[in-house]
């Protein structure tokens, strides 16, 4: 009787560890779904996931797996979810570019917060973004490496440049360059106008829109324009270059003589009447 009792309790044992075994087969990760990529493509996701296939889905450690993600500069977020039996979901959130910065005479995608994502070249060539000048902090040295290179508040007022014209198609697209050297006044440069226009570190769409309004005025009066200031509500200060300085210059002259001659001949012109 004791040796019926243990026999069948062995092959009640040996019925279960088969078990457990076939059904810790079917719980290993054999599908990795990855949704939210757009730049990062799926091999560049699965290799910062290499080693997860084959694990225990139950067992495996999801925040070590994110953390490896993570560590991708394109990806902001990412969140991983077991899918039984044996899938994992993977989310991942891709950082937004705001600009190409110029760093180190090197161009780099940068995001909001200044953040460098990768080197700009011709994989992001469908990009339509504006450069970014004067990123750097005034103590950074050359060879510093680009993420070290880039002063947050900077980043910060270049980004609600960027965003501010965002809500303006029109203008956005006409929106070649940024300057953030002073970081109390950028300076942009617009598509199909040469000058540079500073906008201070406020109101940015509301002064560039009121400019483009009077631009045609504005080279009327002045065709070599260096820069134009917008930093003062009623006016517009515009800085004319070198040679539109001279030729301005050269026009006074020539409007000065014209007057002369015409202020001698009003003279002489008296004197006959005074003479009869």
């Amino acid at each position: 009787m004791q040796y019926g009792v243990l026999g069948a309790a062995l092959v009640y044992g040996l019925y279960r560890m088969a078990s457990v075994a076939a059904y810790a087969h079917v719980l290993r990760i054999d599908n990795i779904n990855v949704a939210g990529t757009e730049r990062l493509s799926r091999g560049e996701v699965m290799s910062l996931l290499n080693g997860m296939r084959g694990e225990s889905i139950l067992w495996t450690n999801l925040d070590a797996w994110r953390r490896n993600l993570m560590t991708s500069p394109w990806v902001v977020d990412a969140s991983l979810r077991r899918s039984l039996p044996a899938t994992i979901d993977v989310v991942v959130t891709e950082r937004q570019p705001m600009g190409i910065g110029r760093i180190n005479g090197d161009m780099y995608l940068v995001d909001a917060t200044g953040m460098v994502i990768d080197q700009y070249g011709p994989q992001y060539a469908d990009l339509d973004l504006p450069i970014v000048d004067g990123l750097s902090p005034r103590h950074a040295k050359n060879g510093s490496a680009p993420e070290t290179m880039i002063d947050p508040t900077r980043a910060d007022l270049a980004a609600r440049v960027i965003s501010a014209l965002r809500t303006k198609p029109a203008v956005a697209k006409r929106l070649s360059q940024v300057d953030v050297a002073d970081v109390h006044n950028a300076a942009v440069i617009l598509t199909g106008e040469p000058a540079v226009i500073q906008i201070g570190e406020d109101q940015f769409l509301a002064r560039i829109e009121s400019y483009l309004e009077l631009a045609s005025a504005v080279h009327e009066r002045v065709t070599d324009i260096d820069y134009v200031d917008l930093r003062f509500d009623d006016r517009i200060y515009v800085r004319p270059t070198k040679s539109g300085q001279d030729a301005m210059l050269k026009l006074a002259r020539v409007e000065r003589a014209k007057a002369a001659v015409t202020v001698r001949a009003a003279k002489r012109g008296r004197g006959a009447d005074q003479k009869r």
